[in-house]
């Protein structure tokens, strides 16, 4: 597992997808807001899911979307969140169908990367 909170590091893909999830947080009021990318380069964008009969995390509802969608692999995930790490629910959705390798980022609110770690 990688752990590197440096947002240089971060190239314009990244970045994008960090980008969107903070919007999907923003825009719908959730406390989370998650965005993939999957093998193809098209990017899911989802918020927390939070009904009676239903609750998913905001990176576990993009996942669902690329799945959903066709998507056979991802690239990359990002979530922005209060939280301090990545759940090993999110990490285990994107593990799924993206491998133990793909990176899976965690924002603060504000945007600021806080960590890096691999789904694996």
């Amino acid at each position: 597992m990688t752990d590197t909170t440096n947002a240089a590091d971060l190239d314009a893909e990244d970045r994008k997808i960090v980008t969107l999830a903070r919007s999907a947080r923003a825009r719908n009021g959730v406390p989370e807001g998650a965005a993939v990318r999957d093998e193809t380069g098209r990017t899911y964008v989802a918020g927390t899911v939070a009904l009676e009969s239903l609750k998913l995390s905001a990176l576990q509802t993009a996942v669902a979307m690329a799945v959903a969608s066709g998507a056979t692999s991802l690239e990359a995930a990002a979530v922005v969140s209060a939280a301090e790490t990545p759940s090993a629910d999110d990490r285990a959705a994107v593990r799924d169908l993206g491998g133990p390798d793909t990176p899976v980022l965690l924002a603060g609110p504000d945007g600021t990367l806080r960590v890096r770690v691999t789904a694996g």
